[in-house]
């Protein structure tokens, strides 16, 4: 696999992340730590170098399932974690940060990133100075490789970058879910900062694997997802259809086309979960994925279908 460079820092990225919330089983139905711990390790035999965690996911369980996973091949790896809204003092940030080298079982942190803007979710809003500073001391400890942002607006990004370098922004971004295009996408591009798409394959929509009448399971997040409502779920499946026989003329699957769709955009990788080795190895293989302009063209505007009629409201869950 072809490995990119994360915004202006010396960190080789691969194209294809894998995403670990699930690992976290929080929020998730039917998740087995074995079965996480195989998907990592499957991931990173078929070249997958990077993977994405936070201490929010679980309340740091991911976080171990993945220091664990790596721990043999931590010098190959680069890992990806991040401090939650309600950590965003100074020394919260600290220690915050200390925990997650404990729970990922390394001595430094390859990406830390700030997961969502101060005030989120009812936190204090700190400061971008005062957590900037804290993420800028790690940095110069050595703690810390590189800061990232997740989940920030174009005018948080800028005033974030006021105090410090920032080498990724971490946005929900996917064939079906593009704000970040309107908003901080051009900012990125032009200040040389990196794209790590989350919820890349629209929290598992975009693999077909989900029917017109599907329902989630007690507990299971996703029902909150705004392209599960029934006033957008049957533009989705409409799109789906469309989306089909382009895969089967690449003989890939729909949740490769949707991968290899974001990839194939400048400065943009995509951030991929699985629950087993055999879901992580045909995320890989995305990276492969060679699609036409033609095809690049098709897809793209098929996805608009879907996104066009949606608000401007950028949160992708009805929490």
């Amino acid at each position: 696999m072809e490995l990119r460079m994360l915004g202006t820092s010396n960190i080789k990225i691969s194209p294809i992340i894998m995403g670990t919330w699930q690992a976290g089983k929080d929020m998730w139905v039917g998740i087995d730590d074995t079965e996480s711990t195989q998907a990592i390790k499957a991931a990173y035999d078929a070249g997958i170098t990077t993977f994405d965690t936070a201490e929010v996911y679980g309340n740091g369980h991911s976080e171990k399932i993945v220091g664990n996973a790596l721990q043999d091949v931590r010098d190959k790896v680069v890992i990806a974690t991040k401090v939650f809204s309600n950590h965003l003092k100074y020394q919260q940030v600290i220690d915050a940060c200390h925990e997650s080298l404990k729970n990922l079982n390394t001595d430094y942190i390859d990406l830390y990133q700030i997961h969502w803007p101060p005030g989120s979710f009812g936190s204090k809003k700190v400061p971008l100075e005062e957590t900037m500073r804290a993420m800028t001391d790690l940095k110069s400890q050595g703690k810390i490789r590189a800061v990232g942002v997740s989940n920030f607006s174009r005018l948080q990004l800028e005033d974030a970058a006021k105090y410090g370098r920032i080498h990724s922004l971490q946005p929900p971004y996917s064939l079906f879910w593009r704000k970040v295009e309107k908003d901080a996408m051009p900012y990125c591009l032009e200040n040389n900062i990196t794209l790590l798409a989350y919820s890349s394959m629209a929290q598992g929509v975009l693999t077909g694997k989900f029917g017109p009448d599907h329902k989630f399971a007690k507990g299971d997040h996703r029902f909150r997802n705004k392209l599960f409502q029934p006033e957008n779920y049957d533009r989705v499946q409409k799109a789906l259809e469309k989306l089909r026989p382009i895969a089967k003329a690449n003989n890939i699957n729909l949740g490769q086309l949707a991968l290899a769709w974001i990839i194939s955009r400048p400065g943009i990788c995509a951030i991929a979960g699985a629950r087993n080795a055999e879901q992580a190895a045909q995320n890989a293989a995305a990276a492969d994925v060679r699609l036409s302009e033609g095809d690049l063209a098709a897809v793209d505007d098929i996805g608009k279908t879907v996104t066009d009629p949606l608000d401007n409201d950028p949160l992708m869950w009805k929490w």
